[in-house]
């Protein structure tokens, strides 16, 4: 199993979550942050002075998938999320040891 870490623009997460639940995808989790990488924020103009906004909104989305399932995903996102203009965003894939379902007790695949 593995754990997708993606952060993408805001406006697109309707789209990565389709893209997700269309390959089988069966929950994923959203949270609001900010960040910045390459494109270092920007600059705005807020009565007549200048400012540097460094910390630009993001959403992250988390999924838990099965190995054989993880370029399908990546794919899903990369095309959903994409508008070919630096700030699109990042997947991470990172192994996933264990999955234990609170409710059942259920392990590993059917806890997904």
């Amino acid at each position: 199993m593995k754990k997708i870490e993606a952060i993408i623009k805001p406006f697109k997460l309707d789209e990565v979550k389709e893209g997700l639940t269309a390959i089988g995808a069966h929950g994923l989790t959203v949270t609001e942050v900010k960040g910045f990488g390459r494109q270092k924020g920007h600059t705005e103009l807020y009565r007549g002075a200048e400012y540097v906004v460094d910390f630009l909104p993001k959403i992250k989305i988390e999924v838990v998938i099965a190995d054989e399932m993880v370029e399908a995903a990546i794919e899903k996102i990369t095309s959903a999320a994409s508008v070919g203009k630096i700030g699109d965003g990042k997947i991470f894939v990172i192994p996933v040891e264990e999955v234990v379902r609170i409710r059942t007790g259920e392990r590993g695949q059917e806890a997904i």
